[in-house]
């Protein structure tokens, strides 16, 4: 892609409305701190869950070639209309970053057709993010781990279908493991899960973790192909025996 690639991320925006904790770790909004660490590269721009159509209008998303989707408390308050909006894009081709509590959101959970559900913990315990693809362009420039210090647990069993690529696995102080880093394609639409980001931990700012979801961010940018033709189709050859 000859120019910047178009990302909006998309954050619901209550958590650090309505909790000082929060607000104290992400004063501008998580939003702002996961666009502000994709840095200079791409074209930002934000939409939250109150704004209308929840920032996500047809002008919106037709300018998007990533959208990252942090959510959590208000999962059921974003509209079908606008879930299957974005669904629709990520089938003709846009990049979808679904990251942290995302996983439950409706339109990770209708790209999965699973249930997505977890187990989780908050004990402020060490999450060590383990690369299992280290060929892979999303870990470009990061070590074998990212240690974290603390973070919330997720673990195994993660509810969803085997991923096309396992990019990282993490292991917890409690002794859980969970699939962190995972790939999907569905449609023209390349997406990836990625694990870390709990509103009450500043995870957002760490470099490491800035360095992947940028990573992410090219990766999971559109190609230049046209979208390909479906329903009734001609012959390209004659077909014996008929007229």
């Amino acid at each position: 892609m000859s120019r910047k690639v178009r990302v909006t991320v998309w954050n619901e925006f209550r958590h650090e409305k309505e909790s000082e904790i929060v607000r104290k770790a992400y004063p501008d909004g998580i939003h702002t701190a996961i666009g502000e660490g994709l840095g200079s590269v791409v074209d930002v721009t934000y939409a939250t869950l109150d704004d209308a159509e929840h920032g996500l209008s047809e002008e919106v998303l037709n300018n998007t070639d990533v959208l990252i989707w942090w959510g959590h408390k208000a999962h059921d308050e974003v509209q079908d209309e606008i879930v299957n909006r974005v669904h629709d894009r990520v089938l003709k081709g846009m990049g979808l970053i679904v990251l942290h509590s995302g996983h439950f959101s409706k339109v990770f959970k209708k790209l999965m057709g699973t249930g997505c559900d977890l187990k989780w913990r908050e004990a402020d315990e060490k999450e060590r993010i383990w690369v299992v693809a280290p060929s892979h362009p999303i870990v470009e420039g990061i070590g074998e781990y990212i240690e974290l210090e603390a973070e919330e647990m997720y673990g195994e069993h993660f509810d969803i279908p085997q991923p096309d690529e396992l990019i990282m696995v993490s292991w917890f102080e409690g002794g859980e493991v969970f699939r962190s880093g995972c790939t999907f394609t569905r449609g023209q639409g390349k997406i990836f899960y990625f694990r870390p980001g709990h509103e009450t931990y500043r995870t957002y700012y760490n470099e490491q973790i800035r360095r992947v979801i940028s990573n992410a961010v090219q990766w999971a940018a559109p190609t230049t192909r046209e979208y390909p033709k479906y329903g009734n189709h001609k012959p390209l050859e004659t077909i014996k025996g008929k007229a």
